[in-house]
């Protein structure tokens, strides 16, 4: 959630886009065409990247200063509202709210303050920050509870923009924000308001206070820059299995470019661990069984990413193993069950009368499925990270610092973009991991002066492939520069909007223009509380319940196709040597959406947002 900034060109953008590098001379998501030209403000004045007749991007401070044709603005929303009727739609959006003209006439006139509002949320179950015209966002709640507070007048509770709502930074679908800020002109008389809206939202929604300003404060061009915070288990920095597609060509990469031994070096710490695992937990389930059924089960679990002779993958995840047993079944001529998600009974629960040896033989099959499935889960979660590894993580993220061109971490930004260079102050791991529920945590901070669309699961992303695949650290270095890569965005579960900091305004605002400054240090008792119980708590909850970290890492590692394979010891090299499948099958690139969109992508790919764009 991320397509920040001042790039007026790409405001207009969809939030929501299945290829990473469509912007940036390629043919789709693969495309590894490397830039050459040295990366120059203003070396391409026919347009931004290659991209001939198009405008280029404009700095922050010149964006800001451009004049905003506020009537062509206003008809293209009409033009929107018209269409929207004239295909038997609601004309007003969700949150807004239409009083008679009785009830608008009796309403007394109230004075309003610009204010800066400090507020907080858990992003689950909503799609992301902004407004949008048909879908619960967290605007929305926040914009409906001011009117039903009487924060905001009845005149004006059909238009957020009668209020002057501005966001200090825009979340996405599913991402959660401890301390975020908006400013607008709200009704302050009361002294009990924040209670009142309070009140009127939903606990994973709060309003801890609010700040008057000067009136011609703006929450989004004030800021100075954000911290972030992303919180990931300690399971997501071990390696691949050895099986799987990526675990197999890290070994045969670096024993062709001479690196193994280095390879095997950064790999120390972690060195053997699934061969145990395979060991100790693995063989004696499998012994349970005779040796068919045995046999069927060994190629769901050993053969992930091998091509079979039509070039097939059979690397799976580990939530479709019903599907690899129907797979295995089809293979030997028996009769496949079809997974238990789907809606209608099985196949082998509904032909239980026609062939009952067959059906239980599937059951068996199955249960066993799930049973070692279950057990690489457990493996997983019973990690625990070394100071070693720890110190790796650190040592990556430090690569970050300074300022960077981040094309590679975003959507439709090409290496001679200027917007796409971006300034990251501090990247910091707290070393002290927490063990929730069985499952060991570690928090990443990271504090930038703005962030670009994804850019934040990217980098996190970045991080874990090169440390969990042994990578050389200076695979991140190769990545800020003019290469084309495709870098899979880390699980939005994990990210936080810890708060917005803004320095600049706060000594301005106690030296000049006598009002305190904007800042969440007076409400920590109440956030830290909201922060565990509505955010922590949720995040370790949907993990234990779905393995969203687990399955992945794991379709990363079973991706069978070269995209990934710059984190290997052939670097980009690896990445331009495709790895085609057999003729008749469908091409695994098609499937990259899964990894970068992986359904938790930028909400509202139908509205237009000029304001921040973070995560």
């Amino acid at each position: 959630m991320d397509q920040e900034r001042p790039s007026v060109a790409s405001s207009s953008l969809p939030q929501t886009t299945p290829t990473e590098t469509s912007d940036q001379g390629g043919s789709g998501p693969h495309s590894q065409k490397s830039d050459t030209k040295p990366f120059q403000k203003g070396n391409n004045r026919n347009g931004r990247g290659d991209r001939p007749g198009k405008k280029r991007d404009m700095g922050r401070k010149e964006w800001a200063k451009t004049k905003v044709d506020k009537r062509q603005r206003n008809d293209m929303e009409q033009a929107s509202k018209r269409q929207r009727v004239d295909k038997g739609e609601t004309e007003l959006p969700i949150y807004a709210t239409k009083f008679s003209d009785d009830v608008l006439a009796s309403e007394e006139r109230r004075p309003k303050k610009k204010v800066a509002v400090m507020i907080g949320y858990a992003g689950t179950g909503y799609r992301g920050m902004q407004f949008t015209h048909d879908h619960k966002t967290i605007e929305g709640d926040l914009f409906k509870a001011f009117v039903e507070a009487g924060a905001i007048s009845k005149n004006n509770a059909d238009d957020p923009k009668k209020s002057s709502f501005v966001r200090c930074a825009r979340t996405d679908k599913g991402v959660h924000a401890a301390g975020n800020v908006i400013s607008l002109k709200l009704i302050v008389e009361d002294e009990d308001v924040v209670k009142k809206i309070n009140d009127a939202l939903v606990p994973q929604i709060r309003v801890w206070g609010y700040e008057r300003t000067n009136n011609s404060f703006s929450a989004y061009q004030t800021v100075d820059s954000r911290i972030y915070e992303y919180l990931i288990p300690t399971h997501s920095f071990l390696p691949p299995h050895p099986s799987s597609f990526l675990g197999k060509r890290l070994e045969e990469w670096a024993e062709k470019k001479n690196d193994l031994e280095a390879y095997r070096e950064r790999q120390a710490e972690v060195q053997g661990y699934w061969e145990k695992v395979d060991q100790e937990i693995i063989k004696p389930i499998l012994d349970e069984y005779d040796e068919d059924i045995r046999g069927i089960l060994k190629k769901a679990l050993y053969l992930k990413g091998e091509e079979t002779d039509q070039g097939k993958p059979n690397g799976v995840d580990e939530n479709e193993a019903e599907d690899v047993v129907a797979k295995a079944n089809k293979d030997l001529g028996q009769e496949s069950s079809q997974p238990q998600s789907h809606a209608g009974p099985s196949n082998a629960e509904s032909d239980t009368s026609k062939d009952p040896e067959s059906h239980a033989r599937s059951l068996l099959i199955s249960e066993a499925s799930k049973r070692l499935r279950q057990a690489y889960i457990t493996a997983k979660r019973a990690y625990r990270i070394p100071e070693q590894r720890l110190n790796r993580i650190q040592e990556t993220l430090n690569l970050f610092l300074g300022t960077r061109n981040f094309h590679n971490f975003t959507i439709q930004k090409s290496a001679r973009d200027p917007s796409a260079k971006r300034v990251i102050k501090s990247f910091n791991l707290n070393k002290t991991p927490i063990l929730i529920n069985g499952t060991e945590w570690v928090s990443m901070k990271v504090h930038g002066q703005s962030f670009m669309m994804h850019q934040i699961r990217k980098m996190v992303g970045m991080v874990a492939l090169i440390v969990r695949c042994g990578c050389d650290p200076k695979r991140l270095t190769e990545s800020l520069g003019h290469d084309t890569l495709s870098i899979p965005k880390a699980p939005s579960l994990g990210l936080l909007l810890e708060r917005p900091v803004f320095d600049s305004y706060n000594k301005r605002a106690q030296n000049e223009l006598n009002r305190d400054p904007i800042g969440f240090d007076k409400y920590k008792d109440e956030m830290d509380k909201f922060k565990q119980e509505q955010i922590y708590e949720r995040m370790y909850r949907d993990e234990e319940k779905e393995n969203v970290f687990g399955n992945f890492f794991n379709h990363v590692d079973n991706f069978p196709c070269e995209t990934f394979l710059f984190v290997t010891s052939g670097g980009i090299e690896a990445t331009k040597i495709p790895i085609k499948p057999g003729s008749g099958q469908h091409d695994p690139k098609d499937d990259l959406a899964r990894v970068e969109i992986d359904g938790e992508d930028s909400d509202g790919d139908e509205t237009k947002d000029t304001h921040g764009d973070e995560g």
